[in-house]
């Protein structure tokens, strides 16, 4: 952990093994940049969603309230009356029975990064997941990471995902799924999936048509890198796949690059098709852009607005 990065995020990582290895140890290096980064993204929008953020029954702190002659007496917060020539109650933030939970790819093929992209995919899906998160608990929301967390309300949410990801029980590159698989949600919760969805267009429709039939709500975010929508190659060339030993040799890249585009372009509207048949969003992100215009997209897919509803400041 960089010493400039750990100051700016004091207490990251706290209480967890002292000897991380493989992805973790990895996460550990890159997470507490993607925090910082992923606080100033969020900290630039204004979400297009109408939270519901208002006191009631829930775990999180809201507000100190005066105390109003009627309220049952074990409301009184005596601390922070004692503070003062008045009596207070503890407000909490009201929780609502759906919750939104956060999906992040982080297979082998996320670690993927050419010379026109600023990061790699993965560090990315974790940028843009971290920052909604923090935009949807200030909307008055409430976002978990699926068998990690619960639905948590945290103003400091995205520090406390950034530790859940660092806990054991995360798979390596190698075993991890391109599509969440085994997840026990409730009817009506809302899950947002961030990855590359590398796999065969059959087995992917098969996952969401799964997903669906779950009653549960879904938005896929397909991340890629510029290389991978552009083919921006030319001469002889080998490429090899970081999840698979075979390669793919070309003669003259230059030929099939046209043949590559549309045919990139061609899974793409497939995944969007899929994905809308189900009744589930669909944003494509591509990590030479700015993370804060995909945010955009999903404020405005999520809360039901335009995309005019959030601006940037």
């Amino acid at each position: 952990m960089r010493g400039e990065e750990a100051r700016a995020v004091p207490g990251f990582a706290k209480g967890l093994p002292g000897a991380l290895t493989g992805e973790a140890a990895r996460l550990a290096d890159i997470l507490p940049h993607l925090v910082v980064e992923a606080r100033n993204v969020a900290a630039q929008l204004q979400l297009g969603i109408h939270g519901r953020r208002r006191p009631g029954l829930g775990e999180e702190f809201w507000e100190f309230r005066p105390f109003v002659t009627g309220e049952a007496s074990h409301r009184i917060d005596w601390r922070r009356s004692a503070r003062d020539d008045r009596l207070y109650v503890r407000e909490r933030e009201w929780e609502s029975a759906a919750a939104h939970w956060l999906w992040i790819d982080l297979s082998a093929s996320m670690h993927f990064v050419s010379r026109l992209a600023a990061q790699p995919k993965r560090d990315r899906a974790i940028l843009i997941g971290l920052a909604l998160a923090d935009l949807l608990v200030h909307a008055g929301e409430r976002v978990g990471l699926p068998g990690r967390t619960h639905p948590l309300a945290s103003r400091n949410i995205i520090m406390r995902l950034a530790e859940a990801m660092l806990r054991p029980g995360a798979p390596e590159p190698a075993s991890a799924p391109a599509m969440p698989e085994g997840l026990h949600l409730r009817r009506h919760d809302h899950l947002i999936m961030i990855g590359d969805f590398i796999l065969p267009p059959a087995q992917y429709a098969e996952r969401v048509a799964a997903l669906a039939a779950s009653g549960i709500k879904g938005t896929l975010v397909l991340i890629r890198d510029p290389a991978e929508e552009d083919f921006p190659f030319a001469g002889e060339l080998e490429f090899e796949g970081l999840e698979e030993v075979d390669a793919w040799r070309i003669g003259d890249a230059a030929e099939v690059a046209g043949r590559y585009r549309d045919r990139i372009a061609a899974i793409t509207a497939e995944l969007r098709r899929i994905a809308t048949r189900h009744g589930f969003g669909f944003v494509k992100h591509v990590t030479h852009r700015p993370a804060a215009e995909t945010l955009l997209q999903l404020a405005a897919l999520i809360g039901g607005q335009p995309a005019s509803a959030g601006a940037v400041r």
